[in-house]
């Protein structure tokens, strides 16, 4: 009773670090995850279409697979985030996102005579990445109150091996992603497909995303912690190679980019599998 007193009605509760997910972090993830199933099923689904649907006009086709792509994976993501019970098992994947957010609502302002004004869905994007860049990082500080001082053994290690690759990894690709969102004639110029400075700085937001989320949970060596994010890499990177055979049209390929792109990709997906299967059947 005392303690309740203490710490105001309500808030004992919160402060006990038993690693579950608030409420509020369950409830956001239930708005968010239908939001980023639209615009999914727009950008995957008709990437040819982005004129009527969407909140520009994104061309070639690639790109909108690209971001169609990021979010489906986010559908998946924060339907765990409503679903699971245990924090430490989304908690590496909101500072991504976060990082996410800020190239997204960035780009936004520095390109906003591009987008579709007078479409419904340039104001939703408008609201979403005007309230995200703070609500994202807020939720994580929030839930982090919950997060054991000394995290539990609750299974498999990682091996550190691939904790130190996550992390070389991730911060190469997050530096070179802030590089070039602030001179983003250089990716432009190099880019497998067309793209312009608008497109090459939300692509850049992604590639953030994966340099971010590498970086925090290589902090982490328990598996558990691990899944969640192996999944959506799975589920991310399948949809981003499906896509390129969909819009193969739009590739230079005699850009050596291209195939280093692709390459890289592609082996990254091979690798993020067999981590996979060692872990779950070992």
């Amino acid at each position: 009773m005392t303690k309740r007193i203490r710490l105001g009605l309500g808030s004992a509760r919160e402060s006990v670090r038993d690693d579950r997910i608030l409420p509020v972090t369950r409830l956001v993830g239930g708005i968010i995850a239908p939001i980023l199933l639209v615009a999914f099923l727009i950008l995957y689904g008709v990437p040819d279409r982005t004129t009527e649907f969407f909140a520009w006009t994104i061309t070639p086709e690639m790109t909108p697979l690209v971001m169609g792509a990021g979010y489906g994976t986010g559908v998946y993501f924060f339907y765990r985030v409503v679903t699971i019970g245990e924090w430490h098992r989304v908690a590496p994947v909101f500072p991504g996102i976060a990082v996410f957010t800020w190239f997204v609502a960035i780009a936004t302002v520095l390109h906003w005579e591009n987008f579709n004004h007078g479409h419904v869905t340039f104001w939703l994007w408008v609201l979403l990445y005007a309230v995200s860049p703070f609500l994202i990082p807020g939720l994580w500080v929030l839930n982090q109150r919950t997060a054991p001082v000394e995290a539990a053994d609750t299974g498999p290690q990682t091996p550190r091996l691939v904790r130190r690759a996550s992390l070389l990894s991730g911060g190469g690709i997050t530096v070179v992603s802030v590089v070039l969102f602030l001179l983003p004639g250089v990716m432009i110029e190099f880019w497998p497909w067309d793209v312009s400075p608008l497109t090459a700085r939300i692509l850049l937001g992604w590639f953030a995303l994966l340099g971010t989320v590498n970086l925090v949970v290589a902090l982490d060596p328990r598996w558990s912690a691990w899944r969640i994010l192996v999944h959506g890499q799975l589920v991310g990177l399948s949809l981003v190679l499906l896509g390129a055979v969909r819009a193969w049209n739009d590739f230079d390929a005699s850009n050596p980019t291209t195939w280093l792109v692709l390459g890289g990709l592609g082996l990254y997906l091979l690798g993020v599998l067999a981590l996979y299967v060692s872990m779950e059947y070992r």
